[in-house]
């Protein structure tokens, strides 16, 4: 006995009067794309797919009485869908009905949704604690951003629609090193996923755990040289530690598991590409979703026990001990600084681990190196010996390797990388700094170097209004800006920073108390500041200030984004610095004893480009309108750009 589906009537034209006698127009019934004709007095609804390439009929036309394809010209009846020639790959037609000027279309009722490859893949995602997404929704993975519709809808998923997939990856990568939780940047097959690529590297080479999904053309036309084909494994595999194509047969939710796992534990770059007809197949029957029960280990590594009794040893005999940290010992300052206490030692960090320590903390010294503070640099070299936590020896941050040196890293590639280190402890810091504490407490002869402290704080502060002094009809000086946030930025806020003379001022002048610091550290990428802080208010919501700072062509990079903090209202406040020029570049051009040549720049009013955004827009000239300004941004309930022009020479 043949069953008949249930029609559901959809409303697809309220005033018939708009689609005129020989006219076609698509529209929408549930999820079934119509293409509605009017022929001879006659309404009729076709399936909006062509039989052949799938083109949309709706955007076609009827000529000679035939509706045409607009793809490649293939005839059709307009009423029928039938083609001539007693063909038989005709156009599914759905039932109609009017009802006074409003046009009606019946299509069968739609059937449950049966689970795909995507959904077991994305659920086995958001099992493991992957939550928050950056991207762009496209033709080649829709597949994938219908799975993650769904979790969306169960409130298990925010996805954030950003301007340009470059900021997807630089907001994963900002949410990741405030966390040290992965978030997933989400792109179409080429381009969309080709965009992807610098904000991975910046997770990569900061160490900060990221997921990259990407879409893919059919399998069946990959080698072909089809539309937006790139072979995505072959064009990741330098930047991503786990990078794998997704299959028919693939072990689906292992192969996502896996991906986040290495994320997790590498604190890399996990990518996955997803083929478009393998997005949307039905997944296999006895295929569930992963959980990570029993699946990772804790990271509580303890070091190695001689390296231990070597760290111990010389620390026992260290009067003048240094401490210095990085980005990677974020999470494990408060034992760090109970230590430091017990050995009476200077706290200094690098660049990326600026604020890690409060520069008004009686035993923070500030920031070491191009950026840094004298006061850094000054106990550095007057200590005999540097422990070092969770720092990669960067050239830039200049840590001396002929100080006696431990160092403790969760990654034992990164011990000694550069050059020969005295103790190279491979351990989780909190561990390892249990143990050392165990070996040390109460044995210690170290000088208390406190006084020291104050007294370098106070040298360097008299130079820093010295040089708050200074003037200049083009703008104001960098410091003036970096003054005016230690007295307005709460002590709270998480601050992404850009690169650029901007950044320097920031590292010199800026002094954090309780702020967290995200940058763009061994990358250095422009345009990293306010994506940055899209990917920390992801992570925080309005439970932390979020502020970005950048210089003009740091923000020129990813304007466009102003309008993504605007649809989302995302509380983020950005303080630009224009100075209408690529200054660091302008200066390195002068320094290789070269002419300044194309580091000139136009721009917008910034602040009337976010007000035509819907965020507030403020622009500052004068030294006195700079406090008030800034307050103004501070207070304002939403997306906020404060505009300053400043002169690129008082930096």
């Amino acid at each position: 006995m043949a069953t008949h589906k249930k029609i559901t009537w959809h409303k697809v034209l309220s005033n018939k009067d708009k689609l005129p006698e020989g006219r076609v127009q698509t529209v929408t019934a549930g999820h079934q794309g119509i293409c509605l004709t009017h022929f001879e007095g006659k309404f009729s609804a076709l399936d909006n797919k062509c039989p052949h390439q799938g083109g949309p009929l709706g955007e076609g036309s009827i000529e000679n009485g035939m509706l045409r394809c607009p793809w490649h010209g293939w005839d059709f009846h307009p009423c029928t869908g039938l083609p001539p020639g007693g063909y038989d790959d005709g156009v599914k037609t759905f039932e109609v009905k009017e009802e006074g000027n409003t046009i009606y279309v019946g299509v069968p009722e739609e059937p449950e949704h049966e689970e795909t490859i995507s959904d077991v893949m994305i659920e086995t995602m958001i099992n493991w604690g992957v939550d928050t997404a950056f991207g762009m929704v496209g033709h080649s993975n829709l597949g994938v951003a219908d799975a993650m519709r769904r979790q969306e809808k169960e409130r298990k998923l925010r996805f954030f629609g950003i301007r340009h997939e470059g900021a997807a990856a630089f907001a994963a990568s900002g949410y990741a090193k405030l966390t040290g939780r992965p978030a997933v940047c989400f792109g179409i097959a080429g381009p969309g996923a080709t965009n992807m690529f610098t904000g991975m590297w910046d997770a990569k080479v900061d160490r900060a755990p990221l997921i990259a999904l990407s879409g893919q053309v059919n399998t069946q036309v990959v080698g072909t040289g089809a539309f937006q084909e790139v072979d995505l494994v072959k064009a990741f595999n330098t930047v991503a530690e786990f990078n794998h194509a997704v299959h028919l047969n693939s072990n689906h939710s292992e192969l996502m598991s896996l991906a986040i796992k290495h994320a997790l534990i590498k604190r890399d770059v996990s990518h996955l590409t997803f083929p478009d007809e393998v997005a949307f197949t039905k997944k296999p029957s006895k295929e569930k979703a992963q959980t990570p029960e029993n699946r990772i280990t804790p990271f509580t590594i303890s070091p190695p026990k001689e390296m231990v009794e070597k760290a111990a040893s010389m620390i026992l005999l260290t009067k003048r001990p240094v401490i210095i940290v990085g980005h990677g010992a974020r999470f494990n300052m408060e034992t760090i600084i109970e230590y430091a206490k017990i050995l009476n030692c200077p706290v200094i960090t690098t660049f990326k681990g600026k604020g890690l320590i409060a520069d008004n903390h009686e035993l923070g010294c500030g920031v070491l190196g191009r950026s840094g503070t004298p006061i850094a640099s000054w106990f550095m070299n007057e200590s005999d010996l540097l422990i070092v936590f969770g720092a990669s020896f960067s050239n830039h941050t200049g840590i001396a390797s002929k100080k006696p040196i431990i160092q403790v890293d969760f990654d034992p590639m990164a011990l000694s990388k550069f050059h020969k280190v005295d103790a190279a402890l491979w351990g989780e810091i909190s561990e390892t700094l249990e143990i050392l504490k165990e070996k040390t407490l109460g044995k210690t002869n170290t000088i208390d170097q406190r006084d020291e402290i104050e007294e370098r704080w106070a040298l360097w502060k008299e130079e820093k209004q010295s040089r708050l002094e200074d003037s200049s009809s083009k703008g104001l000086s960098s410091i003036a800006v970096f003054d005016a946030m230690n007295k307005i930025t709460p002590h709270n806020a998480v601050i992404a920073v850009d690169v650029g003379n901007n950044t320097y001022s920031f590292g010199r002048y800026f002094e954090p108390k309780h702020q967290s610091i995200l940058m763009s550290g061994y990358l250095g990428s422009i345009g990293f500041a306010l994506p940055a802080a899209m990917g920390a208010w992801a992570a925080q919501g309005d439970k932390r200030p979020i502020w970005s700072v950048s210089g003009d062509g740091g923000l020129g990079q990813y304007l466009s984004e102003i309008m993504t903090l605007v649809k989302y209202n995302m509380n983020v406040k950005h303080i630009v610095l224009n100075n209408s020029e690529l200054g660091k570049i302008s200066k390195e051009q002068r320094a290789a004893e070269l002419d300044v040549w194309q580091t000139s720049l136009h721009n917008p009013s910034f602040a009337q480009f976010a007000e035509n955004c819907g965020a507030l827009g403020v622009r500052v000239e004068k030294l006195e309108d700079l406090i008030p300004a800034m307050e103004k941004v501070r207070d304002h309930d939403g997306p906020a750009l404060l505009e300053i022009v400043t002169d690129v020479n008082l930096i």
